[in-house]
């Protein structure tokens, strides 16, 4: 470059600009900053975001929603690892509207202050939501990263209850370990919900062994299934057309067992069909069990919805 001349512009790396929809668009999208590339810096981000959270975010379809952790009748609550996303990295500020589950419902609700680790909220109005499915799923006790993909998936297709049960072909291993992962499997519920835009938390039922969960009594209404590998004349989508009947009366709920790795023994199953609960299948093909759960999951969901 001759001496004198004037410097180049830094170079700046601009990422193809996402469709503008608007607040919503906004804040789904959050274009990624421009980069200097001689320096390093990005910027962008925070202006874009900050507008589209200060405009009211995105829309009702695409709003992610915050799980209170405490609440009364007028106001909220986040702390701790939420709080601290909502602050640091989503900027927000006194008077910036979210949706809030707090309890069972949900609210439209404004921040009326931030301290430390935690933000509060007015709850506003009450934004009309869609309550879990009455469904319970049983999980035999399987590899824990493949439980928590089930408690993830069952969870974001709209399962009311979750039991970690310990069969006879449970790792014993796994079964000593399974209590201590508990807490942690709520953790992944929760946020599952969260993402999901549930109105509540499936409850994750402490581990009880399958003699217990089998024999338990089952609420009125209830359609007991248990997937069965050997089972052939019977599918769970005919299974839960019969239960639902040609009047498309739904049953009250619906609870199904998924077996472990290795299937039932024979014992179990005889056990369960002698406790009511109606043996189906998947198909003809061999499911690991993880892909069991949620595959039966999405079919009953699919029938109830």
């Amino acid at each position: 470059m001759p001496r004198g001349a004037p410097k180049a512009p830094p170079e700046v790396f601009s990422p193809p600009a996402a469709n503008k929809g608007g607040a919503a668009d906004d804040l789904l999208n959050c274009d990624p900053p421009q980069v200097n590339l001689s320096t390093g810096e990005r910027t962008g981000w925070k202006r874009r975001c900050s507008r589209a959270l200060s405009s009211g975010g995105a829309s009702d379809v695409t709003r992610r929603r915050w799980i209170a952790d405490t609440w009364d009748q007028s106001t909220a609550s986040l702390t701790g690892e939420q709080a601290s996303h909502l602050v640091r990295v989503l900027r927000a500020e006194t008077g910036m509207e979210f949706d809030i589950v707090a309890g069972d419902r949900v609210w439209r609700a404004a921040i009326a202050g931030i301290s430390g680790d935690q933000v509060r909220f007015n709850l506003l109005h009450e934004v009309e939501s869609d309550r879990a499915l009455p469904v319970t799923l049983l999980i035999s006790i399987f590899k824990f990263d493949r439980m928590e993909w089930v408690v993830e998936k069952a969870t974001e297709l709209g399962a009311a209850r979750l039991v970690p049960m310990i069969a006879r072909r449970t790792d014993k291993h796994l079964a000593k370990a399974a209590q201590e992962r508990v807490e942690r499997w709520r953790r992944i519920a929760r946020e599952a919900a969260q993402q999901s835009r549930r109105s509540d938390v499936p409850v994750i039922g402490d581990v009880v062994v399958l003699r217990d969960a089998a024999r338990a009594v089952p609420q009125q209404g209830v359609l007991r299934l248990l997937l069965a590998e050997q089972e052939r004349a019977t599918t769970l989508h005919g299974a839960m057309s019969a239960g639902i009947g040609s009047t498309g009366e739904k049953p009250a709920s619906v609870e199904m067992a998924v077996g472990p790795e290795g299937g039932w023994t024979a014992e179990e199953e005889m056990l369960f069909t002698t406790e009511g609960w109606k043996p189906v299948s998947l198909g003809p093909r061999i499911l690991r069990a993880e892909t069991a759960a949620v595959a039966a999951m999405a079919v009953v969901a699919g029938l109830l919805e």
